[in-house]
């Protein structure tokens, strides 16, 4: 019973995920629009858009857009984006003292520290995604990776869920097995099984 409810649980918080995604990506389309109707009117700094309130509606966008990639991707790197977008928004606008602005340069420092010393060892630079059914044989060659592997028909999608079975990890989208200086992760499923893997290389 707690099986069945924690797999509902976890069905509907993605189909909730997609669902405010969907209404964000609408409501940023719809704004896009409006805003390229009204582009005649920056110059004229007592009408909307003027060129304050462009920047200002710019910069919320593409905060917007990275908020549906860290909805759909559920990737450290993405939730960087959204942060280090966030914080140059409010250095930008914002134009209260020169210590909020120091503050801000700061803490876009962190984060940049942060992402490269202390949490994501395996952000990824270089993105390689292959069908689950690649032969390990094949991607360690393809990739320069050590992939360890028992059996040349041994696939990828045999030793990712090996990997993932070990870890105790449920397997579904975003799911990771690291090894030594690189990393797998579930990058599609279909019918229930596994269809494509990312490749995760490691920063050096």
């Amino acid at each position: 019973m707690r099986t069945i409810i924690a797999n509902f649980l976890k069905r509907l918080t993605e189909i909730l995920e997609l669902f405010i995604a969907l209404m964000l990506a609408a409501g940023i389309i719809l704004l896009c629009v409006r805003i390229a109707t009204s582009l005649a009117n920056v110059p004229d700094l007592n009408t909307w858009p003027n060129y304050d309130d462009l920047l200002e509606t710019c910069f919320n966008l593409i905060i917007g857009v990275e908020l549906i990639r860290m909805v759909y991707y559920h990737t450290p790197a993405t939730v960087f984006e959204v942060l280090i977008f966030a914080i140059a928004r409010q250095i930008i606008i914002d134009h209260s003292s020169s210590y909020s602005s120091l503050i801000g340069v700061c803490a876009i420092a962190v984060l940049f520290a942060t992402r490269k010393y202390l949490f994501c060892e395996f952000d990824i630079p270089n993105e390689t995604i292959l069908r689950a059914t690649t032969k390990v044989k094949l991607a360690n060659k393809l990739l320069g990776i050590s992939l360890p592997y028992e059996e040349d028909t041994a696939t990828l999608r045999d030793i990712l869920e090996e990997s993932l079975k070990k870890g105790e990890t449920d397997i579904g989208v975003g799911a990771c097995a690291y090894y030594s200086n690189f990393g797998l992760r579930v990058a599609k499923m279909h019918n229930g099984k596994i269809s494509r893997i990312e490749v995760i290389h490691a920063i050096q």
